[in-house]
């Protein structure tokens, strides 16, 4: 990911708070038939290693899981993004010298995968993924709750992966690059859209990118 010094992040808290609200990461494989990849939701474990583990499963069924994979694999984390129209900056009344862009917030873990499919692993990997997902719910929903018979032929049809993160690269692209007043415009400009995104990116430009 190119990241110029302006938009660089690198805070091991702030990034694994961008994995952990990240709604759909992709995972991507590079292979000898080309690349793959696939959209599914990850965990991270940071007791495991010094940047923790990632665990996810996909489908039986999908080919990257037995598809050898070259090198590390990627596994990409979108955060909350927004397009800033130049007609936002005070420096377009001043020389007009302004173009449009993009303000995104993302990070991208690599390492290792191993694809697993033992029963006990692929019922504690899901059991947790559902557990985090849940947890908000007045009525979380369990794995606990479906029929035992059930569960087990369910778990027959996924893979399990494991992946220990070796690095990662942090980028948050909050018009940082912008005089203030530029800052200020964009920030009021979000702040009026009528998309979720739109005005999260303008609260993190707002308190100088520590969130909404």
């Amino acid at each position: 990911m190119y990241t110029p010094p302006a938009f660089k992040e690198d805070d091991p808290a702030i990034l694994a708070d961008i994995i952990r609200t990240a709604r759909l990461p992709m995972l991507v494989t590079a292979t000898a038939a080309g690349p793959l990849a696939t959209p599914l939701p990850l965990i991270l474990d940071q007791s495991e290693g010094p940047h923790g583990v990632l665990y996810g499963h996909l489908a039986r069924a999908n080919p990257q899981w037995n598809t050898p994979a070259i090198g590390e694999a990627l596994a990409i984390f979108p955060g909350p993004d927004a397009y800033v129209t130049p007609s936002w900056y005070a420096s377009k009344a001043e020389h007009g010298k302004v173009v449009p862009t993009w303000n995104y917030v993302a990070v991208q873990a690599y390492g290792p995968v191993e694809f697993f499919d033992d029963e006990a692993r692929l019922r504690q990997a899901v059991s947790r993924l559902t557990d985090l997902h849940e947890g908000q719910r007045a009525e979380p929903w369990a794995v606990t709750d479906a029929p035992e018979a059930f569960v087990r032929a369910q778990l027959k049809g996924i893979v399990g992966l494991r992946l220990p993160i070796t690095r990662l690269e942090g980028k948050r692209k909050l018009s940082q690059n912008r005089p203030e007043a530029d800052r200020r415009g964009v920030v009021q400009g979000l702040g009026q859209s009528e998309v979720e995104s739109d005005r999260e990116v303008g609260g993190m430009i707002r308190t100088g990118g520590e969130g909404a």
